[in-house]
């Protein structure tokens, strides 16, 4: 999936597990945080208040490498928070360069509007209670606990200023929102007026925990352009994760899980693809990507399109039904060892497109058929069934379909969220 390459992007291997320990130990301690967010638009008055919960991960993007390289420049990313929480904690990730990271500061705020934060919210983040981190290449750090809380939905402004040159960056391509650049170190600022560029990308920034006071663990979609939000609306958060999390947040019952959307454009779930930025396979960074993040119960696995539609099966073979199989039960089995739930989903149509063909289309319904019967996944999610047209299998529903025959747009996402029973997750 993803056949029009625009620009560069990357993926990501094994991430936070050597902390995972602390974020246990942390996870069941009364913790005091100043309240940021809706609290602070009313003042800098509000008092500290204890918190306890679970550590989950509330936003994390898979990383991929050679991104743009910066200097002497302040990077301003919006993270979106799939759940309610305080204490959170921020993961910059230098896994895809070459050269080390040197971030001399990093500030978060609530964001007003775009770039701009709401006054008298920004907060600076230390790492080691340090206001500078260096981060060695090939790895990755998680700040100290900031003293925040968060709305389910709510935005938030992390700005990072790096005083020299980069290198080429660990980044996520495709981001479907807006970040903002500029010169020199504006990473305090509450206005945007000093940032002149922006790009639809993120950069270094990997993940947003939070100590949820409600939420007793993280559902991962994991995929391809599809999960990542090809074709949705910047800034909207219309892909199909960001409604699953509005979904498991309603209803007059607390949220119990939050949503990490760990889908990279072009992912293949057997081979590495040629093109830097769309990641190494499935199989190699399903460890780092889902089974890594904090709190996670459930995986929904959806990927395998790019695998039939480039006909890539293992060491440059062809591909069959069979290795598309297996590389799912390799991916079930890891997430069992690590005692995660994987629900596997069907693979949508793609007639008009031009990955379709019928020898690809017979490899996608054998494969549909096996994730439908075969017994294999802790549960099912029949998005082909929810999103193709009932007129014509093999193509997606004109309704749904971004334009391309194969990204559905915003209403579609909307669809095959509606379509997973909940029952199915930790709720």
């Amino acid at each position: 999936m993803f056949q029009n390459i625009r620009r560069p992007r990357v993926d990501c291997l094994p991430r936070r597990r050597a902390l995972v320990s602390v974020a246990a130990a942390l996870a069941g301690m009364a913790l005091s945080f100043v309240p940021l967010g809706a609290a602070h638009a009313a003042g800098s008055a509000a008092a500290s208040v204890q918190h306890t919960g679970t550590w989950v991960s509330s936003w994390s993007p898979s990383m991929t490498t050679a991104g743009p390289a910066f200097n002497d420049q302040t990077i301003r990313m919006v993270a979106h928070s799939s759940v309610a929480g305080s204490g959170a904690r921020i993961t910059l990730s230098n896994r895809y360069s070459s050269t080390p990271l040197n971030v001399s500061a990093v500030d978060i705020a609530v964001q007003a509007s775009g770039g701009n934060a709401v006054r008298g919210t920004t907060v600076n983040v230390t790492f080691g209670h340090s206001g500078q981190v260096t981060i060695p290449a090939g790895e990755q750090a998680i700040s100290d606990v900031i003293p925040i809380s968060l709305s389910a939905g709510e935005n938030v402004l992390v700005s990072l200023y790096v005083p020299g040159s980069t290198g080429a960056s660990t980044w996520h391509s495709d981001a479907f929102d807006t970040t903002y650049t500029a010169p020199g170190n504006h990473a305090a600022d509450d206005l945007v007026d000093a940032f002149g560029s922006t790009t639809t990308s993120w950069y270094y920034l990997a993940g947003l925990d939070v100590v949820s006071p409600t939420a007793k663990g993280t559902v991962v979609a994991f995929g391809d352009s599809i999960t990542d939000g090809y074709h949705s609306s910047t800034g909207t958060y219309t892909r199909w994760p960001d409604f699953l999390a509005r979904r498991l947040g309603t209803g007059g019952t607390p949220q119990k899980l939050s949503v990490v959307d760990a889908g990279i454009g072009g992912n293949r779930v057997l081979t590495d693809v040629p093109n830097l930025w769309q990641g190494v396979s499935a199989l190699k960074r399903f460890g780092h990507d889902a089974l890594g993040q904090p709190g996670v119960k459930d995986v929904i696995l959806f990927e395998g399109i790019n695998d039939i539609g480039n006909n890539a099966g293992p060491n440059g073979a062809p591909l069959t039904a069979g290795d598309l199989e297996n590389g799912y039960r390799a991916l079930i089995n890891e997430a069992h060892a690590a005692h995660v739930r994987v629900i596997g989903a069907t693979l949508m149509p793609d007639q008009g497109n031009g990955y379709y063909t019928p020898a690809a289309e017979t490899i996608r319904q054998s494969v549909n058929q096996w994730i439908r019967t075969g017994g294999a996944f802790d549960g099912v999610i029949d998005f082909d069934q929810a999103m193709r047209n009932p007129a014509n299998p093999a193509a997606l529903n004109p309704f749904f379909d971004s334009g391309d025959h194969l990204h559905p747009d915003d209403i579609g996402m909307k669809v095959m969220a509606d379509a997973i029973d909940l029952r199915l997750l930790h709720v």
